[in-house]
């Protein structure tokens, strides 16, 4: 598998942990402090979706710089290849919130 491919299996995927493994383990966390898990993991979800993103990028200044650079150096490669990689952050995230709901079967 080439660098491109593996670099976004690996945000979607390191987004998806985040916003999974952070609702589930605040979820226990609830339950011990005696509030609904289901309510505290998609609350917590849907805050933790931004973090996710912006974690498996590995923080948003170089992907802003990057596509800066890009856009008025008129290199779209690199561009593309950052707004593919934002992509798969992002479908991570919200894959991991849209488990968590069927999940729980809680509407927000």
């Amino acid at each position: 598998m080439d660098r491109f491919t593996s670099t976004v299996v690996l945000d979607f995927f390191v987004a998806f942990g985040i916003v999974l493994g952070g609702s589930l383990i605040g979820g226990m966390a609830a339950v011990l402090v005696h509030l609904p898990p289901g309510s505290t993991m998609m609350r917590l979800a849907d805050h933790l979706k931004i973090w996710g993103l912006v974690s498996a990028l590995g923080g948003t200044m170089d992907t802003l710089r990057v596509i800066e650079t890009g856009v008025l150096g008129g290199h779209l490669s690199p561009v593309a290849k950052q707004f593919t990689y934002l992509m798969a952050a992002f479908l991570g995230s919200q894959a991991a919130y849209l488990v968590l709901r069927a999940a729980t079967g809680i509407k927000p």
